[in-house]
Parts: C-alpha cells; structure tokens; sequence
C-alpha cells in the first residue's frame, strides 16, 4: 500500500503544482522560523508516509530495546566496575552522583534507526538521550504540511495521521517536576547558547508552553546567577524548572563542576531534564554494552532476542578478542582486514563528527583511523544498509523526483514508550542534518480510504 500512495502523491505534482507547493512550504518556514541556523529545514515537497503496521512495529521493538537500557543504568549506577564500560570522565562521574529527584535518567530521548519498510528490519544506530532536538519542529513541520492543497487532494484517497510530539515535552516536565516535589505552575527556562542553530526550536516550545498557562522563558547558561539558594537569569526571573538543550559537556567547559547551574541542581534548588544521570546512556558505548556477550546475562530472553535483531554488532575498541558471528577474532587485526563492513563513532560527540566509514575510506586511512581511535574512547559498529525512497523536489523550476536514504527516529517519553517521529532524509550516508546537506520532513501515518 505505502509505494501505491507515494505514486499516487507523485501523481498529483506537476512543474506547476510543484512550484505553488514550494512556495507555500518556504512561506510557512519563513513564518515560524524553520530553519538550521540559516538553512530550511525541509527541501522536498513530500511527508514521510508510514503505515499503522509499520507504526506500530517500531514501537512494539522499541519496548524491550529500552527495558534492556533501563537495566544497564541501574547496573551502571550499583557497580563501579560495570561502569567503566562506559568510558565515564572524572568530572562525569561526579555528577553522575547527584540525585535528579526523579526516577527517569533520560525521561525525553530519540532513538536513531534505520528502518527498511519492505523487510520491516530496524537497525539502531544512536540512542539521543541527553537533548533529543525536533520534536516542536516536527509539529510545525506537520502543520505546514497539511495546510497544503497537495496533501489535500492526497486525502480525498488516504487517511493522514499526524504524529505530534510537543505535548508529551510539557507532560514529561511536568511529572518529573511533581515527582521532584515541585507545587504549582513552574516557571520553565529552555537553555542553551543564544548562538546555536535550533534557537527557532526553542522559540516555537516557549510558545507552546505559554499557550498552555506556563512562564517560560529562553535563557543562556551564561545569563544565570546562584544566589540565595535559587537560579535566576540576569534579568531577574527565579527558574523552576530547566528544560536543558546545552549538552552537559559544553555546560561543564564552560563554568566547570560549580557551573551556577550545576550547584542549583545539586542543591535540589531547581528541577532539571534530562538530568546529569542521561549522560551514560548518551555514550555511544552505551550501544556497546548492550551488545556486548559478555553483559548477556543482565537481559532476559525477549531483550536478547531483540538486541541481536536491532542493535548492530557493537564493541568498545580497543586490543582484545571477542565475537563475532560466533567466532573468536582479534579485534583491531580483524577491522583492519575488514574495513568495508565497520564504522567507528567516538564515545561522545554528535553531528557525524569524528565519524569514520570504512567503506568510504582508502585502506591506509582505515589504518590512521583505527590507530588514533583506539587511544580514545571509540565504538565500532557493524555496517548496516541504509533505505531510501524517492521524495519529489524543485530544481531550477522543474520537477525532480530521486531517490534519497532516510532515518526512522522515533521520539521516546519517559526511557518507556515511542510516540512521533523524526525523519530525515540526506543523499550522504551519514545522514545528519547538523553535518550538512540534509532535509528534515514530517511523518504521517496513513491509511487507504475504503
């Protein structure tokens, strides 16, 4: 059913109607500020279509996959030595040790998968557990989308379903808040540098949250104070509650472990999510640890099952022996010989940066880059085949219909269930929207009329 709908959207453009349709996405982008820094959040003129089915099988095989990461944290946080797995910095293990107030360690993520629609294999790639982007963009985006002629002679033969997102942020700060011990309406500060590329993001959450009888306010790390036991921007405002977009890292280099906002959380004067607790499941070990042999026994036997279906082969790089496909291999001999098949990632970072393909790369750079990654904390990873699907766009005028890979990123609340979707789409197999040449679109579900 989903190839006879993308026809029949297909069917419906023409150089004319392709046109109006561009126009009328740029002019809503203009509108409501969707952009990455300076680039347009989406260049395509067609929404990311997915079945109930399909839907549905992501989050079912979503459960389980954050049940066997749930265990890990609590493993991690009992076990000192388990914990090394993970590659944790001094300064990172001293904040591991404050109390959020709440259970959740990243009660908002985004697990990044590639999902083949006609197989129905899922492969996970990065769990985004510590500031998870798109949600609010994912919204207007839909928004924008359905406000099209296009998708509405597209529903007169299918159902559209959107998926939103933003609703669910404001019930996770709330619950973490009341769990916390916080009473009445917070007043909620969205941080992050003033500088960054999604401060049109936070303009549209700030909006939200207002909308529903809440202060909300965008402020810079730089911008607050600590003072009489209570955080407050330079203007003033007490804060109750911090939505935290900045990355702990950046926190960290900026102010260091007394940051104002890092003795306000330990202080238990202001609610925080996702808490310092999130930056385990962050490290891209993380995935490692899951897929590890040697760490099977924490998991029962339906997380087994699907940690061996979803998670790609992962291991920790460094001079050892492990397994793989049930053989014994030498682990830095054996992705030398084999660099067509492996990807390296470091421990932390984001954007596709530091990020080494060795199917893209000659033999004597594998080589470099094995040897410079393995004097840091580094993961290597399985390759995986990427999907593609055409998406239908305007070049010089003209319409253009190719092929392009695309992500299945499904939104996770509460390290629990799935609900919404981010989708992305790039003609370079990274596949990152921060690292260039990528279009974000809205995802929908849809349904034949009968």
């Amino acid at each position: 059913m989903l190839r006879e709908a993308v026809d029949y959207y297909h069917s419906l453009l023409t150089d004319e109607t392709a046109g109006q349709t561009q126009a009328l996405i740029n002019e809503q982008m203009h509108r409501q500020g969707l952009y990455f820094g300076t680039r347009p959040l989406t260049s395509v003129l067609r929404p990311r279509f997915f079945t109930r089915e399909q839907y549905r099988l992501v989050s079912r095989e979503m459960r389980p996959i954050l049940s066997a990461f749930r265990k890990v944290h609590e493993a991690a946080l009992a076990d000192a030595e388990f914990r090394t797995q993970f590659h944790l910095t001094e300064w990172e293990e001293e904040l591991l040790q404050i109390d959020p107030g709440f259970r959740d360690p990243s009660p908002t993520a985004r697990m990044d998968t590639f999902f083949l629609p006609d197989t129905g294999e899922m492969y996970l790639t990065e769990y985004n557990a510590e500031t998870p982007a798109a949600p609010a963009y994912n919204d207007a985006l839909s928004q924008a989308f359905m406000g099209l002629p296009l998708m509405h002679a597209f529903e007169k033969k299918y159902e559209i379903l959107p998926l939103p997102a933003q609703h669910n942020m404001l019930h996770v700060i709330l619950e973490a808040y009341r769990e916390w011990g916080g009473q009445g309406r917070p007043t909620i500060a969205i941080l992050d540098w003033r500088e960054v590329p999604t401060y049109s993001e936070f303009v549209l959450f700030q909006n939200y949250f207002t909308s529903h009888g809440y202060h909300c306010i965008i402020t810079d790390p730089r911008q607050v104070e600590y003072r009489n036991g209570k955080l407050w921007t330079d203007t003033g405002v007490q804060i109750d509650f911090i939505y935290k977009r900045v990355l702990i890292s950046e926190l960290y280099a900026q102010g260091g472990i007394n940051h104002p906002v890092i003795r306000a959380v330990r202080d238990h004067a202001v609610c925080m999510v996702n808490p310092f607790r999130c930056k385990m499941l962050y490290k891209k070990a993380s995935l490692a640890v899951l897929s590890d042999d040697m760490n099977a026994h924490l998991f029962n036997a339906n997380e087994l099952k699907t940690i061996q279906a979803h998670i790609p082969w992962t291991r920790l790089l460094s001079e050892r022996h492990t397994t793989y496909e049930g053989a014994t291999v030498d682990l830095l001999p054996f992705l030398r010989d084999n660099k067509d098949q492996f990807v390296l990632k470091p421990n932390d970072d984001y954007g596709g940066r530091g990020i080494v393909l060795g199917w893209t790369v000659a033999q004597g750079d594998w080589q470099h880059a094995l040897e410079v990654a393995v004097k840091n904390p580094t993961i290597v990873q399985k390759r995986i085949p990427l999907p593609s699907e055409p998406y239908p766009g305007l070049v010089d005028g003209k319409l253009q219909i190719y092929d392009r890979l695309f992500d299945t990123a499904p939104f996770i609340w509460h390290g629990d269930f799935v609900s919404s979707c981010l989708t992305r789409l790039s003609t370079d197999p990274l596949l990152n929207v921060t690292a260039g040449g990528g279009s974000t679109v809205p995802t929908f579900i849809i349904e034949e009329r009968g």
